[in-house]
């Protein structure tokens, strides 16, 4: 049974996708992407499913960063359309609440029935941890916005269904493991994360991309962040549409590789259906 790390209580979107992508598989829910990432590495989950971005909020904060430095490596990814409900506690009304509970990314996401509802907001450290308080306060005055999973696992009852601001919102997860499962070279939609630090000369990372352009090659993110104090060459984590063993990709990397001081394949793996469909 394949064990699935995620940060996160149970009921949160990371559960959903975790259970997603391997139903009736065992779920270790973690307080922080790095305890998540860490349960892989010391053996007590098999993968780790991390959001990286989500199509409303823009990128998860700090996840580009740690992909590098965990050691593991991307596997696959997976992108779940995000829903959220408004929920109190059985038998309250729209008209008791008073104030609504949910994670900062949440809030942001459902503004408009924030904005028509008139209540105040209290900051969760997550989604379904919000339903879990108002479960525990047992207060009609407090409701949360959370995952449609959350009311029936805190017993919670739906006071407004489907409220996020936009119907397509989407979020994408990668999926990590130990070892390194590179997608085969079939010709089918294939994704290559990888990791980059250009040389400190003028015009690095012009160069440095101008194999992708070159060779046709798709860069479809670039996330540039610095490591440490000074002036040091930012680091680059990349996605790219392609396999490595692809001529055109093969080219690009190697021209890569001419102006970096450091290139890091973190995973090969097959485009989600979603990306084919778009």
């Amino acid at each position: 049974m394949t064990i699935a790390a995620y940060q996160g209580e149970p009921g949160s979107n990371s559960a959903t996708a975790a259970r997603a992508l391997h139903p009736g598989g065992g779920e270790l829910s973690c307080t922080s992407f790095e305890q998540a990432l860490d349960a892989v590495t010391l053996g007590d989950a098999d993968i780790a499913v991390i959001p990286v971005d989500n199509s409303a909020a823009g990128r998860v904060a700090d996840v580009h960063h740690l992909l590098p430095e965990s050691g593991l490596f991307i596997v696959a990814e997976h992108f779940l359309a995000i829903r959220f409900d408004l929920m109190g506690v059985p038998g309250a009304t729209l008209d008791q609440v008073e104030c609504v509970r949910s994670h900062v990314h949440a809030l942001g996401q459902c503004r408009k029935v924030l904005r028509e509802g008139g209540w105040r907001t209290l900051v969760s450290d997550d989604t379904a941890g919000a339903a879990r308080e108002v479960a525990e306060l047992g207060d009609p005055r407090h409701a949360a916005l959370a995952p449609p999973a959350a009311a029936e696992l805190y017993g919670l009852q739906v006071l407004r269904p489907e409220v996020e601001d936009d119907p397509d919102n989407t979020t994408r997860f990668v999926v990590l493991a130990r070892d390194a499962v590179l997608a085969p070279n079939t010709g089918q939609p294939t994704m290559t994360s990888l990791f980059f630090c250009v040389r400190n000369i003028p015009s690095a990372l012009y160069k440095a991309l101008g194999g992708f352009a070159s060779s046709g090659v798709n860069l479809t993110k670039i996330e540039s962040y610095q490591m440490g104090a000074g002036l040091n060459p930012s680091r680059f984590y990349v996605e790219i549409e392609g396999h490595p063993d692809d001529e055109r990709v093969a080219l690009a990397l190697h021209e890569l590789r001419f102006f970096s001081t450091e290139v890091r394949i973190l995973g090969v793996y097959p485009a989600h259906q979603r990306r084919r469909r778009s």
